[in-house]
Order: C-alpha cells, then structure tokens, then sequence
C-alpha cells in the first residue's frame, strides 16, 4: 500500500469520494511516494502557501514514510523544515511587496479600518515580532500568515530566516517524530492536532467578532454625534 492509500484511508474516504481535502492531501502526499523526501519538503512548502492543506497529516505521513525505509527519518525532518521556510519567505516577500504605506492606503479604504490600525500593528511586531515568527511557526493558521507582517516590517533576513528555521524545526520534528513512532496509527495525531486548530479558529473568529463590534459602536456613535450636531 502506498502512503496515497495510506491517507486516504485514515480520512474514512474511498479515491472516488470527491472530497477537495482528500483529493488535495492525497496529491501532495503522493510526492513522496515519487520524489522522496524532498516530495515532502515541497508539500509543506506548499502548506505554508495554502493553509487548508493540513501540515497535521503531511508531517506525520513524512515519520510513517520513514519508519517504512522510504528515507531516514532524518531526511524527513531536514526537507519539511527546508519546505517550510521556502514557504515563509514566500509569504514574506508577499509582505515586503505589499509593504506599510500601501496597508495603510487600503486600510483607508476598507469599512471598519483605519491608517493607525496599520502603524499600531507595525509598532506592536517591532516590539513583539521575534517571538511572534519563532512562536507562530508552532501555532496552526498564524504559522502560514506570521510570515506577512514580516515582510511588511523588512524584518531582517538572517533574523527571520533563523527564526523561520528554529520554531519549524520543532514542529515539524514533533510531528515527523510522532508519525515515525505510531507508524499506521499516525492518526492519531492527527486527532489532537485537529482540537488545536479548533481552539486557534475559535479564538480567532471572537477576536474577529470583537474587532468588528466594537468598530460598529464606534461608528454608530459618532454618526450618532454628527446627526445630533446637524440637528442643533
């Protein structure tokens, strides 16, 4: 059985089952059967580019290839490291083209936003933005989009690179590891990294709701103020 079918399986879906995630994840895994190691490399670099596509399934795939003999387990863990810091710096040059003044010409334009949010969050990831690429390398979904502000920043190269390289490689290790020791019950992982992710998108979509909130008072209110000033 090959690591395509492998997949397959542990996601409960037949070849034929039309799902875009099975389909998806059974592409990019199939790299490795092909290409080896570096099959995993470019599918987590690809990861990185799309987030949908789960890292939770490649990475240990990668440990179940190694634990097969298809390559070291060492080889698994130095091409998915090496696969996501082509992917980050991808997003990082995202970031850089994008840059501050132009965030800042959008954010003028786009309901709810202001220039200032802009400079608070250049302000804030010149104080924090070290430990946000190291830490958010470990954080599923701000992993992909930590890479953005970055670019915007013009953070260091060999700063970012270094850091891209550090809380990869120990992700990436936790999960290429557990995928080696599991071997077929590699989904297991999978089972936990999933409550992670729920938690990050939970966390997420009440800060969203929060920020748009509050936004709207604010702007009833001073809609509110401006009528009550043409009234007088």
């Amino acid at each position: 059985m090959t690591l395509t079918d492998t997949a397959g399986l542990a996601h409960g879906a037949a070849p034929s089952d039309g799902s875009w995630l099975t389909t998806l994840v059974d592409g990019v895994v199939s790299l490795m059967d092909v290409i080896g190691p570096a099959g995993a490399g470019i599918a987590i670099a690809l990861e990185n580019l799309f987030p949908p596509l789960p890292s939770e399934v490649i990475l240990p795939m990668a440990g179940l290839a190694a634990n097969r003999g298809s390559f070291t387990l060492v080889e698994a863990i130095v091409w998915t490291t090496l696969g996501s810091i082509v992917g980050a710096f991808a997003l990082y040059g995202l970031g850089a083209w994008l840059g501050v003044d132009r965030l800042r010409r959008i954010a003028a334009r786009v309901p709810l936003l202001h220039p200032e949010d802009i400079d608070r969050t250049v302000a804030w990831f010149g104080r924090h933005g070290g430990k946000a690429v190291f830490l958010g390398r470990m954080v599923p979904l701000f992993r992909s989009l930590i890479s953005i502000p970055a670019g915007i920043t013009r953070m260091p190269l060999w700063k970012f690179g270094l850091l891209t390289a550090a809380g990869s490689l120990i992700w990436n290790s936790i999960f290429v590891m557990a995928g080696f020791s599991l071997g077929e019950a590699w989904p297991v992982v999978e089972q936990y990294a999933e409550i992670l992710q729920y938690v990050v998108i939970a966390v997420t979509v009440i800060g969203v709701s929060w920020f748009v909130a509050a936004r709207t008072r604010a702007l009833l209110a001073s809609r509110r103020g401006i009528s009550a000033e043409d009234a007088t």
